[in-house]
């Protein structure tokens, strides 16, 4: 059975609870969220946290809440992002921050990220040390943001500011998600660090496959045009292994040519093919495929359960998806 048939009363339960958090008597408010929600996009981060509540206990209202409010964080920080990165698309439709411009897309974020706090503080298990991992969460996301554009600049990452971004902005909520999970139906500690380091790494592997699709046929399979990050001057894990390939001066020519991008898009097709003839994606699809199996490992300590074998699911989804 499909992981979201198996999840769908859940679901469902968690689908509602958002809904009903969104409701505003402001018509433009109101009508921009129920917008939103028509393509509500994979869910990933609500599935973990009910997969880690179920692998550890009975999922209960607050799991349904906790699992609510990482959808609504990250949807609070979508919203903020195609501000930042001048996004006039998302999920195949126009952005909020085209259609009603940059000050109205961070207000509606803001509005999500206060109905997230909001599902938090409602929960009655766990709910303080929840808020504070949410709360570290958020600081995480934008040092990550910040690190990023700071390097784009000077185009110096290196493998380790690179899984310090990659971390902060997309693992830091696939780890709170878990963790929250868990903490719902009061897992043992060492069941929460678990599934929390099952999902930070699941997370890195989630986005070095999002920065393989950079360098490959991707418009063709998730919409995403080819090249996006290279135009952004982001120095991603293809890159960074077929960087390894060359002598340092060499290496630094190319990093050179990234810094220049943003003013010379043409040398973008010399540097994604300087990947491709280095074989940085297959090099790059090594490592992510070692980060879901170290991943999958930290679950040995979970009981034998349905959820359990579903948490597996996903990591080994994660490594053939292709959206």
């Amino acid at each position: 059975m499909d992981v979201r048939e198996y999840l769908r009363p859940q679901m469902d339960q968690v689908e509602a609870f958002i809904q009903a958090s969104l409701v505003s008597d402001i018509s433009l408010l109101d009508a921009t969220n129920r917008q939103l929600r028509e393509n509500p996009g994979k869910m990933l981060r609500p599935v973990l946290t009910l997969l880690c509540a179920g692998a550890l206990g009975q999922v209960n209202e607050d799991s349904i809440r906790y699992a609510a409010a990482t959808e609504l964080l990250h949807n609070s920080t979508l919203l903020h992002d195609d501000v930042v990165d001048g996004a006039t698309e998302r999920r195949g439709q126009p952005t909020v921050a085209l259609l009603l411009g940059g000050t109205a897309a961070v207000l509606v974020g803001d509005f999500w990220l206060t109905k997230c706090m909001d599902a938090i503080l409602g929960a009655s298990i766990e709910s303080n040390r929840v808020l504070h991992i949410f709360a570290r969460t958020l600081g995480s996301l934008a040092e990550g943001e910040l690190l990023q554009m700071q390097k784009a600049r000077r185009g110096d990452t290196g493998q380790e500011e690179y899984v310090r971004i990659i971390y902060c902005k997309t693992a830091s909520l696939f780890e709170t998600s878990a963790m929250s999970g868990a903490l719902s139906v009061r897992a043992t500690e060492g069941q929460v660090r678990a599934v929390g380091e099952f999902a930070r790494l699941l997370g890195i592997a989630f986005q070095i496959k999002d920065d393989i699709f950079d360098y490959t046929d991707s418009e063709k399979t998730i919409g995403k045009p080819v090249g996006i990050d290279l135009l952004e001057q982001k120095i991603t894990q293809p890159l960074l292994c077929a960087l390894d390939c060359v002598p340092e001066p060499e290496a630094d020519a190319v990093r050179e040519k990234v810094v220049k991008i943003s003013d010379n898009p043409a040398l973008a097709p010399e540097v994604r093919a300087f990947v491709l003839e280095h074989d940085g994606v297959r090099k790059a699809e090594e490592k992510m495929l070692q980060y879901i199996s170290d991943a999958i490992a930290c679950l040995e300590i979970l009981p034998e359960t349905p959820e359990k074998n579903y948490l597996k699911e996903m990591a080994r989804f994660v490594g053939k998806r292709n959206y």
